[in-house]
């Protein structure tokens, strides 16, 4: 069974940094595009950053370009994303998806098929 579950999440002071860990089970993430995106109360789920299976070509967010960094460890099945320099805005639940069908970067949480629990990420000012 596909599983993946999430890590690293935590308060922060602003200007700081967090990694964040998607560890998937069942699968080999190497294989698949997977996604990192976040969600507030209200407000629909919305991508951060992403790493195609088929190149590891990346796409990120305007808001997080120059900031935050999705990597890959395929030895360890694990999907990364560092996180610097912090604001307030960053706070958020976030999420790891698997999109088991694209070949490319995919930036639609719809497309995702599998996805993990979430960690939440607090940035204090």
């Amino acid at each position: 069974q596909a599983q993946l579950a999430e890590s690293g999440g935590g308060l922060v002071q602003s200007g700081g940094s967090l990694r964040l860990s998607c560890r998937g089970s069942g699968f080999t993430l190497e294989y698949n595009t997977i996604g990192w995106f976040r969600q507030t109360p209200g407000k629909e789920r919305e991508v951060v950053a992403c790493i195609s299976s088929s190149d590891s070509s990346t796409y990120y967010a305007d808001s997080v370009k120059g900031r935050f960094t999705i990597s890959r460890d395929n030895a360890k099945n694990t999907v990364y994303l560092q996180m610097n320099s912090l604001k307030h805005e960053n706070t958020a639940d976030y999420y790891c998806g698997a999109d088991i069908e694209a070949m490319g970067v995919s930036e639609l949480s719809y497309e995702y098929n599998y996805w993990g629990q979430g960690t939440q990420v607090t940035v204090s000012s």
